[in-house]
């Protein structure tokens, strides 16, 4: 019989006071928690100090404390396989116990019997989860026999909870009980607590925007959310009064509040990302500032550490913000380094731990006190001083007896292992792909290639220097050549991509980080030939719609796989059943398509002509590189070109006016400078002259949309008579010149007479 996860554990407790930030640094040997303030008037001085290895999301806790105003110990586990616990005693880190190295740990969860302190620390690892005690016992050893490796993981009680990319399965005393296959991947998993609620409520948080609430093996009900869902956590740690809210982080930024009952689920709040801010990584409830009430905390996927609190009884405030430099793991409040200041604990990707305290750094009670506090912090700056230059020195010397062996004729020189954290995903807001690339180590620079064309697009967080290639693309389809040289200590790089639909192919980037000897990684982005597409729960019906139908003598999962091929966000395992909607929206034109499809059939429908004539086209090559036969139909409903045009058409104004004003802006400067008054201007060039800075910034931030625009509608003129065969590529000039006119309805008239 396997162990049981019923473990008993202990106690905590801490007081509070104002927000100042602090840093930890757990290794074998001790090494002080060194502290920072943003005081009076609000100052930070910069501590920085290694931790453990490179880490996932949701991997480091705090245990509970074993005295009523004792310090908590920091658990984390790495990428290395390798758990660390460590405490704080007189600002030095002092370290309780560490493993040794194994499979990368993904999730890490404290559990122990339900009503008692949690303080045996679980970690999944591959297929199996381990668990041990908080002095670093190994009491559990339970493999899964999963196929794939665990994604996520929840603990309550003898109840354990976990999720591969699509599979979740739920085990009792490490003995199966219930399994559910989801229809896209599983980014978390939670359970509301047992003890409140009286049953097993387990929420799957889906990519397809969607929490899915199980019952048993059985979905009991779907929550849509307004974007893909990273994480989960309890409201309050708790569920709050009813043990049924559960606050969800989105990859695109947004934060909510979900009531889950027993039959549906009521939305109590969201937060949105105005601020254009990273992806949230990592939630928790802590109270901070000590008001009774518990302050909601935030790790974003670009470094931001958020503290909202409840100032009225219904939505959050910001109460305040601080930027790491890296993307922020794991967070969680409490009690390390000195009793009677609680922290704000946080795990970044390279795996710093940094904080936020409310120990005041300037201390009252006069010079002596001052001088002593002086004489501490030299004596530690002159410790870490000389363990820099013993450091240095040993580099040295290593490195010469890297250069002495690579010279010999034996010699062989090993590639260095590094890890690359990425993300390429599509903003609703800009129609534009965010890649982000994360190095556990300083970025040398990162070369992009493209062979399809794309525009990159400026990132204000951006430091890099880019310079662009010159590049030949017909023999090698070379489109895009660029170089991003970063700056001293950069780990991380955003960078700003927009592609243009109805041209596909591969993005890739070679990440070469500031280690010897030289090595590169490369990595790989599909740009789809529908990539400006994004899912959406639902779509508007009574639009005028075109048609595109196929049968042939394909199965399900051959026609899923052409989808997959064509549309982002669709998952790649074949969706259970006979048959599959998707729905999606164009984020740049905000036209829709329908797609649904099972086994020899398949049927889309979309406003724009041009998404059909896309699709048709593609569809049609890969059948043909299988080798099986389609029989395509078609029906094309003019009235929806007439709707298109409608919905480009205030784009295309607004772009051309801000064309026209930043053209305006030099003359306008240099007759400033000539008459030195322009109280003489027509009031609508002197607006234009107090503006130019955030006309000139907006419109350097989207140098092509202008030029994208007319591309689209000179692409909708073609597809529209393609589809009657005939080509009316000859009359493409006489299109542009009526583009430039910007007149709607002589567009139309256009488009409506050149037949």
């Amino acid at each position: 019989m396997p162990p049981s996860l019923k473990e008993r554990a202990g106690g905590a407790g801490s007081p509070r006071g104002p927000l100042c930030p602090t840093t930890a640094r757990p290794r074998p040997r001790a090494r002080p928690l060194r502290r920072l303030t943003n005081g009076e008037p609000p100052r930070c001085r910069v501590a920085a100090v290694a931790a453990v290895g490179v880490t996932a999301q949701k991997t480091m806790r705090l245990l509970p404390a074993s005295g009523r105003r004792a310090t908590q110990k920091v658990v984390v586990g790495d990428q290395d396989g390798v758990i660390t616990c460590f405490g704080i005693k007189k600002g030095e880190a002092v370290p309780v116990f560490k493993t040794l190295p194994g499979q990368k740990i993904a999730r890490l969860e404290l559990g122990g019997a339900l009503n008692t302190p949690q303080e045996k620390i679980f970690v999944a690892t591959g297929s199996e989860v381990k668990g041990f005690t908080k002095r670093g016992k190994q009491f559990l050893s339970f493999e899964t026999n999963l196929t794939e490796s665990i994604k996520a993981m929840h603990i309550s009680g003898a109840d354990l909870f976990l999720c591969a990319s699509y599979i979740y399965n739920h085990y009792c005393d490490c003995k199966d009980q219930h399994y559910y296959l989801s229809g896209d991947k599983i980014n978390d998993v939670l359970c509301l607590p047992v003890e409140k609620v009286n049953c097993i409520t387990p929420v799957l948080a889906c990519q397809d925007r969607v929490l899915r609430v199980l019952q048993g093996s059985d979905l009991l009900y779907e929550v849509e959310v307004s974007g893909p869902p990273t994480v989960l956590a309890l409201n309050n740690g708790n569920g709050g009064d009813s043990g049924e809210e559960i606050v969800f982080g989105t990859s695109d930024g947004k934060v909510g509040l979900v009531q889950i009952t027993g039959s549906s689920p009521v939305h109590k709040w969201e937060i949105g990302n105005e601020k254009k801010r990273g992806g949230i990584l990592c939630i928790d409830s802590f109270d901070i500032v000590g008001d009774g009430v518990k302050e909601l905390l935030i790790g974003r996927d670009d470094g931001m550490l958020e503290v909202y609190n409840f100032e009225s009884a219904d939505d959050p405030v910001l109460l305040s913000d601080h930027a790491l430099s890296e993307s922020i793991a794991s967070i969680q409040g409490g009690c390390v380094g000195k009793d009677g200041y609680d922290e704000i604990l946080a795990c970044t990707y390279s795996g710093w731990l940094t904080g936020l305290t409310t120990e005041p750094i300037h201390r009252e009670g006069g010079s002596g006190e001052e001088l002593k506090l002086s004489q501490e912090m030299q004596s530690k700056i002159s410790s870490l001083r000389s363990e820099l230059e013993s450091l240095q020195i040993k580099v040295l010397q290593e490195r010469e007896k890297y250069q002495q062996a690579s010279q010999s004729s034996t010699a062989m020189s090993s590639v260095p292992a590094f890890s690359v954290n990425d993300k390429f995903t599509l903003n609703k807001d800009d129609a534009s792909y965010s890649l982000i690339l994360e190095v556990q180590t300083a970025i040398d620079n990162v070369l992009v290639q493209s062979d399809v064309p794309i525009d990159l697009l400026d990132v204000d967080k951006n430091s890099a220097v880019v310079s662009f290639s010159s590049c030949d693309s017909e023999p090698n389809s070379n489109f895009v050549l660029a170089t991003y040289r970063c700056q001293a200590n950069t780990t991380r790089l955003e960078l700003k991509v927009r592609s243009i639909e109805g041209q596909y192919g591969t993005l890739q980037a070679y990440v070469t980080p500031r280690i010897q000897p030289k090595t590169c990684q490369v990595h790989q982005y599909q740009i789809k030939p529908l990539s400006l597409h994004q899912r959406t729960h639902s779509i508007d019906h009574d639009r005028p719609m075109n048609t595109l139908m196929l049968k042939g003598q394909f199965s399900f999962a051959e026609i899923h796989s052409w989808v997959v091929f064509c549309l982002p966000e669709v998952p790649e395992k074949t969706p259970a059943g006979e048959s599959i909607t998707f729905y999606f929206q164009n984020t740049f034109l905000g036209t829709q398509l329908e797609s649904t499809y099972r086994k020899g059939e398949g049927l889309f429908k979309s406003d724009n002509i041009s998404t059909i004539s896309i699709l048709k086209d593609v569809l049609s090559k890969e059948a043909t590189k299988r080798k099986i036969n389609l029989n395509i139909s078609y029906d094309i409903n003019e009235d929806s070109v007439r709707y298109t045009l409608k919905l480009i058409h205030p784009k295309l104004e607004y772009q051309q006016l801000l064309a026209k004003k930043v053209h305006l802006i030099d003359a306008l400067k240099e007759l400033q400078v000539h008459e030195g008054n322009v109280d003489f201007l027509l009031p609508k060039y002197r607006s234009i002259l107090e503006e130019s800075d955030q006309l000139l910034e907006e419109y350097k931030k989207q140098p092509a949309h202008l030029e994208r625009l007319y591309g689209m509608i000179t692409d909708l003129f073609i597809d529209k008579f393609k589809f009657k065969g005939t080509n009316v590529k000859t009359k493409v000039p006489l299109l542009l010149e009526i583009l430039d006119g910007c007149d709607q309805d002589g567009l139309i008239a256009f488009f409506e007479a050149a037949a």
